[in-house]
C-alpha cells in the first residue's frame, strides 16, 4: 500500500478516536447535568443517536446535535435506559452478596453473574435498536431479547468487544476514563447496525422465496 494510502488510513482511525472521545465527554458531561439519575437515560440514548447519524455517514456539530437530541429524548431515554440500569444494578448487588458467602453461594453467584451477562447482551442489542427503529418502548425488551438469542455469533462479538473494553480500561483507566464509554457506544451501534441490515436482508429473502 502506498504512503498516501497509509496517511488516509491513519487519519480516519485517528478521527474515529477523536469522535469516541468527544462523544464520550458528552455523554458524561449530560449525564452530570442531568444529575446522574436523571441525566443518564436521556444522554445514553442521545449518545447512541449521534451515533447512529455517525455510522450513517451524516455530518453534525458535536455538540447542539447531542443538546437538542437530549432535550428531545429526556422522557423516553428514562423510559428505555433506567430500567436496564435499576436491572444491573440488582444483579451486581446480588453477585456482591453472594460472593460475601464464599463457596455455599457460588450457584446464587453464578447465576446472578449469567443474568448479568445476559442483560448487557440483550441490553447491546435494545440501545441501538431504540435509535434505529420506530418501536414503542415496550417492544424493544422482547425484540432485543429475540434478536440476541437469534443470533448467537453476534451477541458472542458484541460480548468480546465489550470485555476487551472493559479488560482494557481496567489496564488504563485513564484511557477509559476519557475513550471507553464513547468508544463502546461507537462501536456497539456500528455492529448492530450491520446485523440489523444483515437480518433484514435475510428476512426479505425469505419472504420471496
Amino acid at each position: 500500500m502506498s504512503s498516501t494510502g497509509w496517511s488516509i488510513k491513519l487519519y480516519d482511525a485517528a478521527d474515529e478516536v477523536v469522535w469516541a472521545i468527544k462523544l464520550n465527554a458528552l455523554w458524561i458531561g449530560f449525564t452530570i447535568l442531568g444529575g446522574v439519575a436523571l441525566g443518564v437515560g436521556p444522554a445514553t440514548l442521545t449518545a447512541y443517536s449521534l451515533a447512529r447519524r455517525r455510522s450513517s455517514g451524516e455530518s453534525f456539530h458535536a455538540l447542539p446535535a447531542f443538546l437538542a437530541t437530549f432535550r428531545r429524548e429526556f422522557r423516553r431515554g428514562s423510559l428505555v435506559v433506567l430500567p436496564l440500569v435499576a436491572a444491573a444494578v440488582v444483579l451486581i448487588g446480588n453477585y456482591l452478596f453472594f460472593a460475601t458467602f464464599g463457596a455455599s453461594a457460588s450457584v446464587a453467584r453464578l447465576a446472578s453473574l449469567v443474568a448479568l451477562v445476559a442483560l448487557g447482551v440483550i441490553s447491546a442489542y435494545l440501545l441501538p435498536m431504540a435509535v434505529h427503529y420506530d418501536l414503542r418502548v415496550r417492544e424493544l425488551l422482547p425484540k432485543a431479547s429475540l434478536v440476541a438469542l437469534a443470533r448467537p455469533a453476534s451477541s458472542l462479538v458484541l460480548l468480546f468487544v465489550a470485555v476487551s473494553i472493559a479488560y482494557v480500561s481496567s489496564k488504563f483507566p485513564l484511557l477509559g476514563i476519557v475513550l471507553a464509554g464513547g468508544g463502546w457506544i461507537q462501536l456497539n451501534t456500528w455492529l448492530c447496525l450491520r446485523f440489523f441490515a444483515e437480518n433484514e436482508a435475510r428476512l426479505h429473502l425469505k419472504g420471496n422465496s
